[in-house]
């Protein structure tokens, strides 16, 4: 695996030259899988039956835990939220663990984790207009009005560093699993993968993922208030 993100194809459409990265081919794939695990739990949740067994009681668990995630971190007022984090939860932790298959995580790519962050740096701001009105906006003059500025950057800031913080860990196990396979006795190629994977793409994949999308709800519930509530 290499350092950089490899373009896999260049084709022109109407004179523009448009390239198929890693990063997308590893993205689509993703999509693939969790598109079709959504068909399969559709498809099953025709069979549900009021006693839960077997996969109805891994879904039901799932779910269950999820939502409990969603009220202890943004409280009631923003449980609609849940459908859009369940998404990014999935895609993120999918996307972490995939270099155990042989991609290259998205997540190790900025462009990725940055969609992400300005997604909830857009929610933050809709969600505290949409419930704190005019007192969100004059949170931004406080405590003094020439403190606007400052309160702009500090807000722009907390996304754009959830985006380095996932890019910056995953992209690190990218780069020692490159240097191990490339550089290191080949003795040492068999053995320090699987140790190291476990490490980088679970323990660290599963860690930034919630820490993400966390932090992501705590911001959009602090700018609506619901931890007021």
């Amino acid at each position: 695996m290499d350092f950089n993100i490899r373009n896999l194809w260049v084709f022109e459409i109407g004179g523009v030259e448009v390239w198929i990265t890693e990063t997308m081919v590893a993205t689509w794939i993703i999509m693939a899988v969790l598109i079709i695990f959504a068909v399969v739990v559709r498809l099953k949740l025709k069979k549900f039956s009021e006693v839960p067994s077997g996969f109805q009681n891994v879904v039901e668990a799932i779910i269950e835990m999820f939502d409990g995630f969603i009220k202890d971190t943004a409280g009631e007022k923003l449980q609609f939220l849940g459908n859009w984090f369940f998404m990014v939860i999935m895609f993120i932790l999918i996307s972490n663990i995939s270099g155990l298959f042989g991609l290259r995580p998205p997540t190790s790519d900025w462009s990725i984790t940055f969609a992400f962050a300005i997604v909830t740096l857009v929610l933050i701001q809709v969600m505290g207009f949409k419930y704190r009105k005019g007192e969100y906006l004059k949170s931004f003059f406080k405590p003094f009005v020439f403190f606007f500025p400052i309160n702009v950057m500090g807000e722009l800031s907390r996304p754009i560093s959830l985006s380095f913080r996932l890019f910056g860990n995953v992209l690190s196990g990218v780069v020692i699993m490159s240097l191990i396979h490339n550089l290191a006795p080949i003795w040492a190629r068999f053995i320090l993968p699987a140790a190291i994977h476990a490490y980088f793409d679970i323990a660290v994949g599963l860690i930034q993922t919630y820490i993400f999308c966390a932090l992501s709800l705590a911001f959009i519930a602090s700018a609506a208030g619901a931890q007021d509530d």
